[in-house]
């Protein structure tokens, strides 16, 4: 039966491709008028995409402090979940109209900067990060140039970004291999590491975009919610 049923619609996989491609031929679409921009009109995107972002972030306020609420409220965890869920796919659509054009600013910046240009299925993977799913990527393939996607689409709401990996080696070599990308956009990158100090951590979680592992993250979160101080708070 599932045979089928996969012949007939297709497999879930399919299915989401089929989804997304109109928005990787929209992102596309971009491609010619941005090519023509100078570095300084390229990188004055961003200023145009924080302010959208805020003006529906304004927009929906109300709408985001109800589900918010109802989160604090639930008392089960698959109801917090479900929720969770929703306020995850309504603030995905404050980026909905700015997401193609964004995605073809970093694909045309990263072109200049890094001399390389994210394919297609670069695309789709930004896109699926973005909308909170798994992208399954082998090695090769590019994830670490797709993950400055959704790393800067996200990052346009000022409430700053977190690239996790595995350990300090690639923490460090990622923000120092993509990090020209975000900054030629107007962005900071920081980077934490097991042995930095408290003043480092917290100058590095104030940046727009910061790489380190889920380790050196999740202490520091356990650090913060002890201290005596909220001065000696390090992530914000």
């Amino acid at each position: 039966m599932k045979f089928i049923l996969n012949k007939i619609f297709g497999s879930q996989n399919a299915r989401e491709l089929a989804r997304v491609n109109p928005t990787v031929e929209k992102v596309n679409s971009f491609e010619e008028a941005i090519s023509k921009l100078s570095d300084a009109e390229l990188s004055d995107k961003t200023r145009r995409f924080r302010e959208h972002v805020r003006m529906e972030r304004e927009k929906h306020a109300g709408e985001i402090k109800a589900l918010v609420e109802k989160i604090d409220e639930a008392s089960f965890a698959q109801e917090k979940d479900k929720l969770k869920l929703k306020l995850k796919n309504f603030k995905n659509r404050i980026f909905e109209e700015i997401l193609p054009e964004a995605f073809a600013v970093v694909r045309e910046s990263s072109r200049r900067v890094l001399g390389m240009r994210h394919f297609d299925v670069q695309l789709v993977g930004g896109i699926a990060i973005h909308e909170g799913k798994i992208a399954e990527m082998a090695t090769g393939e590019g994830k670490t140039l797709v993950a400055t996607l959704p790393a800067y689409l996200n990052a346009l709401t000022g409430e700053g970004v977190h690239i996790v990996t595995v350990n300090d080696y690639l923490a460090r070599r990622d923000r120092n291999w993509m990090g020209p990308l975000f900054e030629f956009l107007g962005l900071s990158v920081g980077v934490i590491q097991h042995d930095m100090s408290p003043e480092d951590r917290k100058k590095a979680y104030a940046c727009d975009i910061v790489y380190g592992t889920n380790n050196e993250f999740g202490f520091d979160y356990l650090r913060d919610n002890m201290v005596i101080d909220k001065n000696d708070i390090v992530q914000r």
